[in-house]
C-alpha cells in the first residue's frame, strides 16, 4: 500500500464533486513528475484529496481504483490518468497552515513542491494527517 496526496482546484472538481459523483478519472494532469506519480499509483492505494489555490486544506481521502491508462484529454500521448473512488470524508478538514505549522510534515512535497499535483506520502506522514483530521 502506498499513499498520495492529490490536489484540485474546488472550481474545477471539488470535494463535494468527488462526493457526489463517487469516481471519477483523475485526468488533465500535466507535469512530467506528477505523471510519473501517477504510473506509481496501484489499486487499493489511498490518495488524500487537497483543494488547492481556494481553501487550501485536505478535505477527504480517495482510493485508488484503476490502473494507470492514457488520458483521453491528452492529444500528445505523453499523459496518463487513473480513476479514483471516494472513501471518506475527513472529520475536519486539515489546512495548508496546519500543516506547515507540524513539525512532522516540514517533508512533506506539499511545502516543497507546491505546484505539484501528484505527490507521494510516507506512511508516517499519512498517519499525522489523519491525527490532525479528527
Amino acid at each position: 500500500m502506498q499513499y498520495w496526496l492529490i490536489k484540485s482546484e474546488p472550481s474545477a472538481w471539488s470535494w463535494n464533486d468527488q462526493v457526489r459523483k463517487k469516481i471519477t478519472s483523475w485526468d488533465g494532469v500535466r507535469n512530467y513528475q506528477a505523471r510519473n506519480n501517477l504510473r506509481q499509483m496501484n489499486i487499493d492505494d489511498l490518495c488524500f484529496f487537497y483543494h488547492s489555490v481556494v481553501g487550501k486544506e485536505i478535505m477527504g481521502i480517495v482510493r485508488v481504483c484503476s490502473a494507470y491508462k492514457p488520458d483521453p484529454t491528452d492529444e500528445t500521448g505523453n499523459f496518463g490518468l487513473v480513476d479514483v473512488e471516494y472513501v471518506e470524508a475527513l472529520q475536519k478538514p486539515v489546512s495548508l497552515e496546519q500543516i506547515k505549522q507540524t513539525k512532522e510534515l516540514q517533508d512533506l512535497p506539499l511545502i516543497k513542491q507546491s505546484r505539484l499535483s501528484v505527490m507521494p506520502i510516507t506512511p508516517q506522514q499519512w498517519e499525522c494527517v489523519l491525527k490532525l483530521g479528527k
